[in-house]
């Protein structure tokens, strides 16, 4: 059955349908990743947004739940070269046509995948629509110069707290679309770690006696949050160690004074390389963002630049200067990689040892 994608320039790509019938609008972008569809398409970060894969052949590993960075993934749209015929490996549990379908994503390949991702890089991401017939895609042009919805992090983000339990450090996510991932990562390191919706103000994160908090990723324009956020990333990195993961470093820098834009076309894919400024140090990075830090508005007395992406100098790494606070654009969480970075979980381990050192001298 043929489907088409039409963006909002009055650009058609006629291919073949597949994943579910229940078609969508949503902003139209490309990932570089080789690898990783499954993760990819349930990451919420991808919430509203049809997703273009640069990779010719996807699906040829099948999906398994295990990989999955959401329950409940949220991406409007899935665009592909070729949609495997056969998928095999030893852990899959399903095609990924399969998953879409559950997943309610809708689907089409047969599309010339190189053509459309060099259109989004010189004209910028897009809006889009997947449609059945031919008479709908020429009408739904129209309908496409409308804004895309704004709200996502309300669509992904918990509205209740849970905990993901582990016995050594306390350690609060504050939930903005989170990989399941950055959770993994933490019950690696035997955290004790409570999720709580974005919502939460810092006294009642607090309240929880945590020994450090993350900001998680999520979706959307870090300008949409509600000056509360901000307002609750200041309070608590004053009081604790403090770690922000894309749009969690966003909202970092907004909260300290610095500005954000949208990006051309953002960095989504598993190949970004990245500087630590203080070592020299290179290495490849898994991101999925749209939005970046401004550098010329931050303030050098209050935030130092860490880290810097090396094709475009963008912003990757902040650190405060007075507290133990900091965050990076890419995800160290990488799911499923590259796994270069993970370490800088191990960093905000120690930054919370320390921490509990210095106030147990205190004490005494």
């Amino acid at each position: 059955m043929q489907r088409y994608l039409v963006l909002e320039d009055g650009s058609i790509y006629t291919g073949t349908a597949f994943g579910s019938d229940q078609l969508k609008t949503g902003e139209v972008v490309f990932t570089t990743g080789m690898t990783g569809y499954q993760e990819a398409v349930s990451d919420q970060s991808y919430a509203g947004q049809i997703l273009v894969f640069t990779n010719p052949l996807i699906g040829n590993y099948g999906v398994n739940l295990d990989d999955c960075e959401s329950i409940e993934p949220a991406c409007s749209g899935v665009v592909c070269h070729e949609l495997a015929r056969v998928s095999s490996n030893w852990r899959q549990q399903g095609s990924f046509a399969d998953f879409l379908q559950q997943m309610k994503i809708p689907g089409i390949s047969g599309i010339d995948t190189r053509a459309l991702t060099k259109r989004l890089r010189s004209a910028g991401t897009m809006r889009g629509k997947l449609t059945d017939s031919q008479a709908a895609a020429e009408t739904a042009i129209a309908d496409l110069q409308k804004p895309l919805p704004i709200n996502l992090n309300q669509q992904v983000a918990t509205s209740r707290p849970y905990p993901n339990p582990g016995s050594k450090r306390n350690v609060v996510v504050v939930d903005f679309g989170l990989k399941h991932s950055i959770l993994r990562e933490l019950a690696q390191r035997d955290c004790n770690t409570i999720v709580m919706p974005y919502t939460a103000s810092a006294t009642q994160i607090l309240q929880l006696h945590p020994d450090g908090v993350l900001l998680s990723n999520g979706p959307g324009d870090p300008k949409s949050m509600p000056e509360s956020v901000l307002t609750m990333i200041r309070q608590l990195q004053e009081k604790l160690p403090l770690f922000g993961i894309c749009l969690g470093h966003q909202l970092f820098a907004l909260a300290n004074g610095a500005d954000t834009f949208k990006m051309k076309f953002g960095h989504r894919g598993f190949n970004h390389p990245v500087k630590e400024i203080a070592t020299g140090r290179i290495f490849f990075t898994s991101q999925n963002h749209g939005y970046a830090v401004e550098p010329d508005s931050i303030d050098s007395q209050i935030l130092n630049i860490t880290h810097q992406e090396i094709n475009d100098q963008t912003v990757e790494g902040l650190h405060h200067k007075q507290y133990p606070a900091f965050s990076v654009q890419f995800h160290p969480d990488a799911a499923p990689g590259p796994h270069d970075a993970v370490t800088i979980f191990d960093d905000f381990m120690q930054m919370i040892d320390l921490r509990k050192e210095e106030r147990h001298a205190e004490k005494n």
